[in-house]
């Protein structure tokens, strides 16, 4: 299974189409927009690898975090 990272955001409602900065990353599996954790995420929201796990300046949402560790080798 492929996980993906991807973007929680500072803004509920993107401004004139903008996102906004990102508050909080999340572990998705395939192309699904709701988090491991059960948090429902933007369809269009920004996805990272789950290479780049560990290696951005926000902060990971801790219970994905915990989930993807069970589901990886």
């Amino acid at each position: 299974m492929r996980h993906l990272m991807r973007a929680e955001y500072e803004n509920a409602e993107p401004e004139a189409g903008r996102p906004g900065p990102v508050k909080t990353w999340h572990m998705v599996r395939g192309e699904e927009a709701v988090a491991m954790c059960g948090r429902a995420l933007r369809p269009g929201a920004r996805s990272l690898s789950d290479e780049e796990w560990g290696r951005t300046a926000e902060p990971f949402c801790h219970t994905c975090g915990a989930l993807y560790l069970r589901e990886v080798p």
